[in-house]
């Protein structure tokens, strides 16, 4: 084919840069395919195989798909480079490895595509004795929760809500239900609008995928099933709502049963979605919006139903508290074990607890697939300058708290005067102002982009964060927290033994140690005043009678 043909066929394949395919130069082999990490052919394959694989094509111009071709192979051939790489990567999936080399007919420019698998189950793949991941348009170190992820796989065999059960007809599903699922069909799946209409029942069941040519799956049930019908289950398949006072006792309760698309809707109209009123600075109008986004409470409960271990007879409990927030909870584990990964690389495992039922789940438009209705839920928070949604994975089960209020009013402002904070600064910020850990990856990247200041674990966000605001009890926080530099509390010292002459050392504790910041520990702050009598008198401004007192040379 010709340059232009070879341009063509790029276009079509692989048109844009994402997590599943990248573009580089490399004009060069001699030290591109295993030379500096991070920069070099090996690191990108590690990179894009810890997700969920992909393709790198070199011979690229990055970011324009402009073709350079490769200039100088260096020994390299279509033929070894599989092995060169794969000596080069530990764990590699080298069977399902491919590269494919075209050239342009009438430039003669090369380029080679890698076709890259996704890593083999719990076995991440290393390049340079490191596990790499991509986030963005970087390529970095894997994070601790992506590892996780990875190495404690749960490895799936068979799908409960796949089974069939002979015994059960179309007529122990819900006639209502099937109907509000022709609905929900076509809506999702605009193309079969006209022709769905003169689908029968047994048809329109098959092409939604609940059932199996015509008999009738756990999935059936679960969504379309008759109340009476449960009993096929073999398995308790409810929600239950309880409304909660502020104090934790019980107010109200009910317990929905299947079919589960009617009841998502019943649980819906028992919460209370009140209206929300708050103001902007600079404004004397509120902004008014629902304490909970629709969106949020329907896709938080439908991933209940969806990612629920329903062979453990376990309930959904979706839990309203009278203080404003909502809490989700299901039986089983997350799998993709971290929340980041989903939101903001839209890089969920591909393995489902149950694949038929989130399949026909997503044919009714009931859930989105790929991690994009999770990123959603963080992104209407967002929005509101509400707090992001917390995860809880203990006691294998997945719980969900969304907050229908702003929780922390120097925390919103934040978010109003920071706009330009995409929304993984804004995940990371959140971290720090609620003083969970973050990792070293995530602390790099606060740092460098003036977010941060102090040193691990005493972190605080940066007068860049906070100085925006003109917020005083903001400033005031930040002074505490950034406290003054090192001369300042040295000159302190000089200044007290120029005026009181000999003191004790717990006389300078009692002057300096409260004026430190703090995010420093009591152990911490006492051994800043060391150090500062240490270099002073170093610097030979003050000496020590040991035990006893400091004083002026």
């Amino acid at each position: 084919m010709t340059e232009q043909e070879l341009h063509n066929y790029l276009q079509i394949n692989y048109p844009v840069e994402n997590e599943k395919c990248e573009w580089k130069e490399f004009k060069s082999l001699k030290n591109a395919v295993a030379g500096n990490e991070r920069n070099d052919i090996i690191s990108y394959i590690s990179a894009i195989s810890n997700m969920q694989g992909g393709n790198l094509i070199i011979g690229i111009q990055d970011k324009t798909l402009n073709i350079i071709g490769i200039q100088d192979f260096s020994g390299y051939n279509i033929d070894n480079i599989r092995y060169r790489i794969n000596g080069n990567c530990t764990n590699l999936d080298i069977e399902n490895f491919h590269v494919k080399e075209f050239q342009a007919s009438d430039t003669n420019k090369t380029i080679w595509v890698f076709n890259i698998p996704k890593h083999q189950f719990r076995l991440p793949v290393y390049a340079h004795k490191k596990t790499w991941q991509r986030i963005d348009d970087n390529l970095v170190e894997m994070t601790k929760a992506r590892l996780d992820a990875i190495l404690t796989q749960i490895q799936i065999n068979e799908d409960w809500s796949k089974v069939i059960i002979n015994e059960a007809t179309i007529e122990d599903l819900d006639k209502d239900a099937i109907e509000k699922a022709r609905v929900e069909f076509k809506k999702r799946n605009p193309k079969y609008a006209t022709e769905a209409d003169n689908w029968n029942n047994y048809d329109f069941l098959n092409k939604a995928k609940l059932t199996i040519k015509g008999k009738i799956t756990r999935t059936a049930l679960i969504l379309l099933g008759k109340d009476e019908s449960e009993h096929f289950l073999d398995s308790s398949v409810k929600i239950r709502w309880n409304l909660k006072t502020v104090d934790n006792q019980d107010k109200d309760f009910e317990i929905f049963s299947i079919p589960l698309l009617l009841s998502v809707d019943e649980v819906y109209k028992k919460i209370r979605n009140l209206k929300y009123r708050y103001l902007r600075d600079g404004t004397l109008f509120p902004d008014e919006v629902l304490r909970y986004e629709p969106f949020n409470i329907r896709e938080s409960l439908n991933n209940a139903i969806a990612h629920q271990d329903y062979s453990k007879g376990a309930r959904i409990n979706v839990v309203e508290f009278e203080d404003d927030h909502l809490v989700f909870s299901n039986y089983g584990s997350f799998l993709p074990k971290s929340v980041e990964d989903v939101v903001l690389n839209d890089t969920p495992e591909e393995v489902y607890r149950n694949p038929f039922l989130v399949e026909a789940m997503k044919n009714l438009d009931m859930i989105e697939t790929q991690g994009g209705g999770i990123r959603k839920i963080f992104n209407f928070q967002k929005q509101r300058f509400f707090p992001l949604p917390d995860y809880n994975f203990n006691d294998n089960r997945v719980k969900v708290t969304i907050i229908g209020k702003i929780l922390d009013e120097n925390f919103a402002k934040i978010l109003i005067k920071n706009s330009s904070l995409g929304l993984d600064e804004i995940i990371l910020l959140d971290k720090v102002q609620k003083q969970k850990e973050i990792t070293d990856e995530e602390f790099k990247h606060l740092k460098k982009l003036n977010c941060i200041e102090g040193r691990r674990p005493n972190i605080y966000l940066s007068y860049n964060i906070v100085g925006t605001t003109n917020d005083e009890s903001l400033q005031a926080e930040y002074l505490a927290n950034r406290s003054f530099d090192d001369a300042h509390f040295k000159e302190m010292i000089i200044e007290y033994l120029k005026k009181w002459g000999k003191t004790k050392r717990n006389k300078i504790d009692n002057l300096i140690i409260p004026k430190l910041s703090t995010a420093l520990t009591a152990e911490k702050k006492k051994n800043k005043v060391t150090n500062y009598l240490s270099a002073l008198r170093i610097e030979g401004k003050i000496v020590n009678v040991p035990g006893y007192y400091w004083e002026i040379v």
